[in-house]
């Protein structure tokens, strides 16, 4: 047993290295979009897509951006609680579960760099921005890519990795 919990523990380094250099990567694209975007104002990369800075007090797609300032703390709470989860969940995984450690990792690395903003702004910046014709998608960043890919991945290993089920009487 602690053979293998040992074994588990040093495949979660590799999980939480990934989930750094997300983390790493969307802190530093936070960066240059607030050094050289201004607020609001979008950058027209291609006719689909913009850079456009903007600063998120709430939660996905601005849920409670206008709630008066506790729900920064109530997700900053969450957000801590489930990282700390994700944290102890990749330790004890067995090696054989790649896709959910992975999906785990992804969601680490979004919720951590979403919390870092919000524990030292304030607010999440979000600047990467889709739309069709006069149809917006709502600004999002690094860390919002991660979680989102991270929940899918999970969605799929829910779905390859299903138990059979057991013949009816």
């Amino acid at each position: 047993m602690r053979r293998a919990a040992m074994r588990n523990g040093t495949l979660a380094l590799a999980w939480y290295g990934l989930a750094l250099l997300l983390i790493l990567l969307d802190q530093y694209t936070k960066g240059l979009a607030s050094a050289h975007l201004d607020y609001g104002r979008p950058q027209e990369v291609f006719s689909w897509f913009n850079l456009t800075l903007a600063h998120n007090t709430g939660a996905a797609f601005s849920f409670l951006d206008d709630a008066g300032g506790w729900q920064r703390y109530f997700f900053t709470t969450v957000a801590t609680v489930i990282s700390i989860a994700l944290i102890v969940w990749l330790f004890v995984m067995p090696r054989s579960q790649r896709l959910l450690a992975l999906s785990l990792a992804l969601i680490l690395s979004g919720a951590v760099g979403n919390l870092w903003d919000r524990v030292t702004l304030g607010y999440v910046v979000d600047f990467i921005s889709v739309h069709y014709k006069h149809n917006y998608f709502p600004a999002f960043n690094i860390a919002d890519s991660a979680i989102t890919v991270g929940a899918a991945c999970m969605i799929l290993d829910s779905f390859l990795n299903r138990e059979p089920e057991e013949a009816t009487q």
